[in-house]
């Protein structure tokens, strides 16, 4: 990890970095509930949360945008989410958990996946042109060569804007040529890589709510 030295930058708690990026998309959540914007895809209507124990990210990029959904009855919905962008990322002993409620039957079933923990041999876990719609995150951070209130259409160190996220070109954004992240906790509505490579991949369900965290 590096220092505040040459460019590297370090927060106690990324989460503090994130608040600019949500509170900027409230406008375009706004815009978009009264019609201004078409939505060009959804996400489901349940959240789900991801733990790792590090992550690596090189071209880092952030910019506040706006999930189109709907809730777990069916109703449409909007959601203003921070999207945290890499060209490319290595993530170690990653979990992703997701709790169903009200299953017949059951009550609340969760789903876990843990891939790239180091305790069973296997690599990390590795994702190109990935992209994280998220509206809470913890971690011990380190960026390096970060430009902060750059316009989201300027930023030129990550892969760029998502192709169909809704978002203001102009709004609020930052960067980093790259970051280095530690005791990741998020809680997050969509996920999208070009490459998702997952060592060690092991799934299990559980009929209650078990999380990663």
């Amino acid at each position: 990890m590096e220092s505040q030295v040459r460019g590297g930058t370090r927060w106690k708690r990324f989460a503090v970095v994130m608040v600019p990026s949500v509170a900027a998309t409230a406008a375009i959540g706004v815009a978009l509930a009264q019609g201004a914007l078409a939505a060009s895809f959804s996400v489901s209507g349940q959240q789900f949360k991801v733990s790792a124990d590090s992550l690596e990210g090189d071209g880092f990029e952030q910019y506040g945008a706006v999930d189109a959904g709907y809730t777990l009855e069916g109703k449409s919905t909007v959601r203003p989410v921070a999207v945290s962008a890499f060209n490319s990322a290595k993530i170690t002993n990653l979990c992703q958990s997701v709790v169903t409620p009200n299953v017949p039957i059951f009550g609340k079933v969760s789903l876990i996946l843990r891939a790239g923990d180091p305790r069973t041999g296997a690599k990390e876990v590795e994702a190109d042109k990935l992209y994280i719609d998220l509206d809470d995150l913890s971690a011990d951070a380190t960026f390096s060569d970060i430009n902060i209130g750059v316009a989201a259409k300027s930023a030129t160190k990550g892969p760029g804007i998502a192709e169909n996220d809704k978002t203001n070109p102009n709004g609020f954004a930052q960067e980093a040529r790259h970051a280095s992240l530690t005791g990741v906790k998020q809680t997050a509505w969509a996920t999208t890589a070009g490459t998702f490579k997952l060592s060690g991949l092991r799934m299990s369900i559980s009929t209650d709510a078990k999380e990663c965290y």
